[in-house]
């Protein structure tokens, strides 16, 4: 699926402002064809009471990179997606700094994504990543919500 026109980092930046992405701090630096980069500067908020960077704060951030990836790309005539699937490996920690992230698409289907995602403090890697989406379709006559 090609790139939708319209969907640059200030659209994402603005359309995440008022949930999970702008409480974070989630910045987008590069939304192209196939890749989706961001960067989000690590805060006290965003660690664990063990004074690490929370696991959680590294799946909002590559689950949002995926899910921006996802939106950017999806077919003709789909109106959203939701998850079906997310893994993570983590590598590493981090206790300050900025994050990184990229998340690049795998498959891009008419009813399902694959988008995989790393995220790196300076030259750590601290965690892979693996989403999979479901695309969803307006329902059609009859209930069913599906491609056509």
């Amino acid at each position: 699926m090609p790139l939708r026109p319209g969907f640059d980092p200030k659209h994402f930046d603005d359309f995440g402002k008022e949930y999970l992405p702008g409480l974070v701090g989630l910045v987008l630096t590069d939304v192209a064809e196939g890749l989706i980069r961001g960067e989000l500067a690590i805060r006290k908020v965003l660690l664990a009471p063990n004074g690490y960077l929370h696991a959680g704060t590294v799946i909002a951030f590559a689950d949002t990179l995926c899910g921006y990836g996802c939106l950017a790309h999806l077919p003709e005539r789909a109106e959203n997606f939701t998850t079906l699937e997310l893994k993570a490996n983590f590598l590493n920690t981090a206790r300050e700094g900025r994050l990184h992230g990229e998340a690049r698409a795998v498959h891009l289907g008419r009813t399902t994504q694959v988008w995989d995602a790393s995220v790196n403090c300076g030259e750590r890697k601290l965690a892979l990543f693996r989403c999979t989406q479901l695309v969803i379709y307006p329902k059609q006559p009859g209930g069913a919500s599906r491609p056509s």
